[in-house]
């Protein structure tokens, strides 16, 4: 047992080095990219950084734990029910036809994760700490709550599962997924990075920053561009919106606590308190400008 112990905490050890190690390359990429091509300058955004970490750390160990059971169920239910003829042929594919394939079936299949966890009230309480900042970086990628994630790559990989394209035996087959999460994961970090770069018609093949910023827009066009990838999957959804201005606010309405352990606990609160919390905030926001507009010497003081 001890020697069990021993090799799971080396595995750890190893897995924290290897975030540590990612960490540093994406921080020598994006912060000089968003020093020189910045898009909205933002000071003591050092504020923000601790839980975004903490969030990193957390999103880049903990999904994986939660989908590894439901994962290796579909593994099995694909060798279990896939005829052998289809995973012969699949199995037959060169590897960048396989990617290719997976790509745009998990673009789909995550998608309509994404549209749900905006739609559905119960999703939205655990995708609006991904919304809640009010600006975009390549940092905010990683602030998610992990329930959130765990649905949506759940949904993006299912479908790959489905169509033999996840087979766990084979060789190179059984790294697809891993492929397509990985420049899954890399493209997220610059679709939100804060640059002001646009890209012409190549905006329409492949999302860009301006198309995931307008994702993350807090105004009257809320609720599109949900595609991580391929933009052309919101065309054909109807929910494809791409002007040549960038978004005037970011974040939500009704924001959870701004804190780390605060935000993961926040959508497991019963619905009637976290309703009564956010009214009495409005309401003594709503209060406090009314009477500086009656008295505009006063100084509100907080404790």
């Amino acid at each position: 047992m001890t020697a069990a112990l021993s090799h799971q905490a080396q595995a750890f050890a190893v897995d924290l080095a290897r975030l540590l190690i990612w960490l540093v390359v994406l921080t020598l990429v994006f912060v000089p990219l968003e020093r020189l091509f910045v898009l909205h300058p933002r000071k003591q955004r050092w504020k923000a950084v601790p839980a975004d970490l903490a969030f990193y750390f957390l999103n880049s160990l903990l999904p994986a734990l939660l989908l590894a059971i439901p994962l290796a169920a579909m593994a099995a239910a694909a060798r279990q029910f896939t005829p052998a003829p289809y995973a012969h042929a699949v199995a037959a594919l060169p590897l960048w036809a396989k990617i290719a394939a997976g790509i745009v079936v998990g673009e789909i299949g995550a998608y309509w994760a994404h549209r749900w966890s905006h739609e559905t009230p119960l999703l939205w309480r655990f995708h609006a700490v991904h919304h809640a900042p009010e600006h975009v970086d390549w940092l905010v990628n990683t602030r998610a709550h992990p329930i959130d994630m765990v649905f949506t790559r759940l949904c993006s990989l299912a479908p790959l599962y489905a169509l033999g394209l996840a087979q766990p035996t084979g060789g190179q087959v059984a790294m697809v997924p891993v492929y397509i999460t990985l420049i899954g994961t890399v493209w997220a970090f610059f679709i939100h990075a804060n640059v002001r770069w646009r890209f012409g018609p190549l905006e329409q093949l492949v999302a860009t920053p301006a198309f995931h910023h307008w994702h993350h827009t807090n105004d009257e066009h809320r609720d599109h561009n949900y595609a991580a990838l391929l933009p052309v999957v919101d065309r054909l959804f109807g929910t494809f919106h791409l002007p040549r201005h960038w978004p005037p606010a970011y974040g939500v309405d009704d924001p959870p606590p701004a804190g780390f352990t605060d935000q993961l606990l926040h959508p497991f609160a019963p619905r009637r308190r976290a309703r009564v919390v956010s009214q009495a905030v409005t309401e003594t926001c709503e209060t406090r400008v009314n009477e500086t507009e009656a008295n505009p010497s006063r100084v509100w003081r907080t404790k």
